[in-house]
């Protein structure tokens, strides 16, 4: 198995970068970045290739691993990189923040210069209790608005949205995959990195059948289309528009009207909007811009 090494000299290009001075924390309204969001699962090597094309890693630069969503984060690294290995891509490394500890400044530098963020698997909650309002987010966010791209699989898929799904149904504390009922005051979300703020992410979305959770969230939060990605696919973001990429769907709910009606707690609402993408389809994330 290969394991991430930093060479000497990719440490001393990230010294160099860093030495460029103090990173202030950039607010841009257009985001000179992009976002490739994957719904989990498998990933294709020809899903992995574009990642790695769109954030022009084969001209250069390095990728960044964050692997604090694993319970095994050491192990997610080198899982994750083993993605980036098999396309001849070795400037990748991983950097596993701990919760509570103040992060490491050269880390955060190096995160600031990143060409590609990468957001490993597991459980968003536990990713966005170390990382919010920290040095770290303010970081992903410099690199994002700077150029870089941010990507994520899984759990990493669901910390970019600002209405984060975390999983957890508020009537039900039991685990299920997926919702049997569509209910008010059922969904549980949380604060996201908000990188895609627009709208809210679903995951493993179709495989797990994932439709009324969906459908809860565009009914409680109307002005938000729901995006419910598939394994094995990906939408890759750039301002406003989504291109789907990988093997299977990407299934869009929106709430034009933003209606929501209630009768003994179960969620009803008229003239919802469904759409089915398939790869190489686009789409705006907000139509009305």
């Amino acid at each position: 198995m290969k394991y991430i090494i930093l060479t000497m000299s990719f440490l001393a290009m990230i010294a160099m970068n860093a030495c460029q001075g103090p990173v202030q924390h950039d607010t841009k309204e257009v985001p000179e970045g992009s976002l490739f969001i994957i719904g989990g699962g498998s990933r294709p090597p020809a899903l992995v290739a574009r990642m790695i094309d769109e954030a022009g890693l084969r001209d250069g630069g390095y990728a960044v691993i964050l692997p604090m969503s694993s319970s095994l984060p050491d192990s997610a690294i080198i899982w994750s990189g083993e993605q980036f290995f098999a396309q001849g891509i070795n400037n990748v490394t991983g950097f596993n923040f701990l919760p509570g500890e103040t992060p490491r400044q050269e880390w955060v530098d190096s995160l600031n210069h990143a060409s590609l963020i990468y957001i490993s698997g597991g459980d968003q909650s536990r990713f966005m209790d170390i990382v919010y309002n920290t040095p770290i987010m303010d970081a992903i966010f410099e690199a994002y608005n700077n150029g870089a791209m941010i990507a994520g699989t899984s759990a990493g898929a669901a910390v970019m949205s600002e209405k984060m799904i975390t999983g957890n149904e508020l009537r039900h504390p039991e685990y299920r995959a997926t919702f049997p009922i569509i209910e008010s005051e059922n969904l549980e979300l949380a604060t996201g990195l908000g990188l895609l703020a627009t709208a809210i992410i679903d995951q493993h979305f179709v495989w797990r059948s994932r439709h009324n959770r969906l459908i809860t969230a565009v009914l409680e939060h109307p002005k938000l289309p729901g995006i419910g990605i598939d394994e094995s696919t990906a939408i890759f973001v750039k301002g406003n528009e989504a291109e789907v990429v990988g093997d299977a769907q990407v299934i869009v709910f929106r709430n034009p009207n933003q209606s929501r009606n209630l009768y003994n707690d179960k969620l009803g609402g008229t003239g919802l909007q469904l759409d089915v993408f398939l790869p190489g389809d686009k789409f705006l994330i907000q139509e009305n811009q």
